[in-house]
């Protein structure tokens, strides 16, 4: 049995879809919006059209292990705890630096060879418990496209006191955001450019990727944003000061991350990002008026940058060594202990409404 037909028979009806005309669907969850006529699948290739109903990936995962949760990264949410990460297959872009391109582009490239492993939602909110975690993220491929299956799992996760995640694209739909907003707390989003033709070479569109951090944040979802920065691609000033302006002018509040870029996967030519680069890229955005920018992916090589400073008295708050957190200096609501500065964040474990904290902390130290 090939994967493609493994994965067929672990599915069932998709919740974000409408029918069409003919026995075709639109699918919604991700901004392709793909019409899938019956017996195709989308852009995606994990989402299919079978007798006029959408089938989606449920029921299984790829992978499933216990990660620090600054690794996805959070740096504003929960520090020093564990996410219990899960991924499935199938991604509705096709990175050539991808770092996850096994999963992700498993049902494009033939040098993909993976086993999935069956599991119920209530094991893996079992196994997260186990081993201490204090959140449930979805995460390797893309979660968008599996978006029924996480809510099952983050249903269970939810009755359990976790905390809820995607690790994202971040190309979606106002339809798939209502969908999750009820079942995610934390949402990353990679903004992998600021130029649409660069976005048309990973095989997707600039304008809903900014329409969606603009509508991730105005739900109230804690969002963070990353930034690869990669060499010759979209690491010119212009551009990041571009991604910097446009992340400040929905709120100076978000998280950015640039994080270093090494070669991987189909694109092997370009060299690393050096330190240098990254710490370039973090004095624009905090001249475009981010108060909290952050440099990845190069541990001890990016000075104050892996840390957590209060932006209204500068005293160190959160002191990081790569994924690991040396010290939290928080108060328990998430304030400067110095100044009491709120500091914009996702900060105790459970549900809770992050816009309220945001607000909180653009009157105090604005």
């Amino acid at each position: 049995m090939t994967l493609a037909e493994q994965l067929a028979v672990l599915t069932r009806e998709g919740d974000l879809y409408e029918s069409l005309e003919g026995s075709r669907v639109r699918c919604y969850a991700c901004g392709h919006c793909c019409p899938i006529t019956d017996g195709f699948a989308g852009v995606c290739k994990v989402r299919f059209n079978r007798g006029g109903k959408l089938q989606v990936p449920y029921g299984f995962v790829n992978a499933l292990q216990c990660d620090p949760i600054e690794k996805k990264p959070f740096y504003h949410a929960l520090p020093g705890t564990r996410a219990l990460s899960f991924g499935l297959l199938g991604c509705d872009l096709h990175c050539g630096y991808c770092q996850n391109w096994v999963s992700s582009q498993a049902l494009r490239d033939a040098s993909s060879s993976l086993d999935v492993r069956e599991i119920e939602p209530a094991d893996i909110v079992r196994l997260a418990l186990r081993q201490g975690a204090s959140s449930v993220v979805s995460t390797y491929n893309e979660p968008l496209i599996t978006s029924e299956w996480a809510v099952a799992i983050f249903r269970e996760a939810r009755q359990a006191g976790l905390t809820t995640g995607y690790v994202s694209n971040g190309n979606a739909t106002p339809q798939v955001l209502e969908y999750l907003r009820p079942w995610v707390d934390l949402y990353k989003v990679d903004l992998k450019s600021f130029d649409d033709r660069r976005y048309r070479e990973l095989g997707g569109r600039l304008a809903p990727i900014l329409d969606s951090i603009a509508h991730i944040h105005a739900m109230g979802f804690w969002l963070e944003v990353v930034t690869l920065v990669v060499p010759g691609f979209n690491d010119s000033p212009a551009e990041l000061e571009a991604m910097a302006a446009f992340l400040a002018g929905i709120s100076p509040d978000i998280p950015w991350h640039v994080t270093a870029f090494h070669p991987d996967y189909k694109m092997t030519g370009q060299g690393s990002t050096s330190a240098r680069t990254l710490e370039r890229a973090a004095a624009i955005g905090r001249a475009a008026g981010l108060r909290y920018v952050y440099a990845g992916n190069l541990p001890g090589s990016v000075g104050e940058l892996e840390n957590t400073n209060c932006p209204n008295c500068g005293v160190l708050l959160v002191e990081r060594s790569g994924f690991d957190v040396l010290q939290n200096r928080l108060t328990a609501d998430g304030a400067c202990p110095q100044c009491r500065c709120a500091i914009a964040g996702f900060w105790r474990p459970g549900p809770q409404p992050v816009c309220e904290n945001q607000a909180a902390t653009q009157r105090e130290c604005g």
